[in-house]
């Protein structure tokens, strides 16, 4: 239900377009550990989207996403990899198991 309150918010659907609104809904989801919220909100990092633009929270978000199966997460992770520096691929996955470490909801076992 958050994960599809987040995508009406973020598109408009039946409610006011509200990036800010999306990503509170998207966020609750993804800390849920549902994948798919986990790369949509690493995706609004990524765009800038309700959010500053971040691209060391966007591959933490991938990254967590990734680990929990997704492939879209999988991708973009490469993807978003090539306009980083190493040492931001390294502080994103710090950062990822920092978020692990305070909420291990996030991986679906």
């Amino acid at each position: 239900a958050q994960f599809t309150l987040g995508n009406r918010y973020a598109k408009g659907e039946g409610v006011p377009e509200d990036d800010e609104e999306a990503v509170q809904w998207t966020r609750k989801a993804a800390e849920q550990g549902l994948a798919e919220a986990q790369f949509n909100l690493g995706n609004m990092y990524s765009k800038g989207e309700g959010v500053l633009e971040d691209d060391v929270a966007a591959y933490a978000w991938h990254n967590i996403a990734a680990a929990n199966g997704n492939l879209n997460a999988k991708e973009a992770k490469v993807i978003l990899a090539k306009t980083m520096t190493p040492q931001s691929i390294i502080k994103a996955q710090e950062l990822s198991k920092e978020m692990l470490k305070k909420n291990p909801k996030l991986l679906k076992k």
